[in-house]
């Protein structure tokens, strides 16, 4: 009788062993789901560092720069909100570590948070009009930010430096020109503002065709373009 209960319990510590391996993984999907998105937000936030880093020490012209907010941005379009501001957050403290503080917040603002803004248009669907219109004014008080920063920081005006070499290009040109007429400080001021928002305008645009390439071949797409963008670039939906 004894022995009938040995093996019987052999038996038993066998099945409870064998159910045991074919147990799934303390660890559910809704607990990996956070992991993931961690994870996902931290390299995304330090590819837009790593980009900023390399374009400082070796300039590539305006490819790198085109792409400074589409990390995030993108953060936004499968993350949502808080992972893309947790993603400015992560990208701003590593420039701050690697390059500090000062040229961190010249990559926070306005790249980082102008991919937070464009993520937020794109995912409730909105027009290009508005987002370049958003991102025109966000970019434009970007430049004025950079400017009022290197100013503090270098002690001089950096402003009025821009507005001297405005100043000696307009006298070159009505000088080419015949035109004997020395222009106005006003005149000078208004035409370095339409510059800087002209940038931010051509700038904006261009990262919306650089997400539009991009977001469709990683499964994240954009709205799509008014009709005559689609005619200009030509773009094969």
């Amino acid at each position: 009788m004894d022995e009938m209960n040995w093996v019987d319990a052999g038996e038993d510590d066998r099945e409870v062993s064998v159910k045991e391996r074919e147990l799934p993984p303390t660890q559910s999907k809704g607990d990996r789901l956070p992991a993931l998105v961690m994870v996902e937000t931290a390299f995304l936030s330090s590819a837009a560092s790593l980009m900023w880093l390399i374009n400082y020490y070796f300039p590539l012209g305006p490819v790198l720069q085109l792409l400074f907010p589409i990390p995030i941005a993108l953060i936004y379009l499968r993350r949502g909100n808080r992972a893309a501001w947790m993603g400015v957050l992560i990208s701003g403290l590593l420039l701050s570590v690697l390059m500090g503080p000062t040229r961190s917040i010249m990559f926070t603002i306005p790249y980082a948070v102008l991919g937070v803004q464009l993520g937020a248009i794109w995912q409730r669907g909105g027009s290009w009009y508005f987002s370049m219109v958003l991102g025109t004014i966000l970019g434009t008080f970007g430049s004025f930010f950079r400017i009022v920063l290197i100013s503090i920081f270098l002690g001089e005006n950096f402003w009025l430096y821009a507005i001297n070499q405005i100043t000696r290009w307009l006298d070159w040109i009505f000088i080419k020109l015949g035109i004997l007429v020395q222009p106005e400080i006003g005149l000078i001021q208004a035409i370095a503002f339409v510059m800087l928002v002209f940038n931010s305008l051509l700038y904006t645009f261009t990262v919306h065709l650089v997400a539009l390439l991009l977001f469709d071949r990683l499964k994240n797409p954009i709205p799509r373009p008014p009709a005559w963008i689609q005619a200009f670039v030509e773009y094969d939906y």
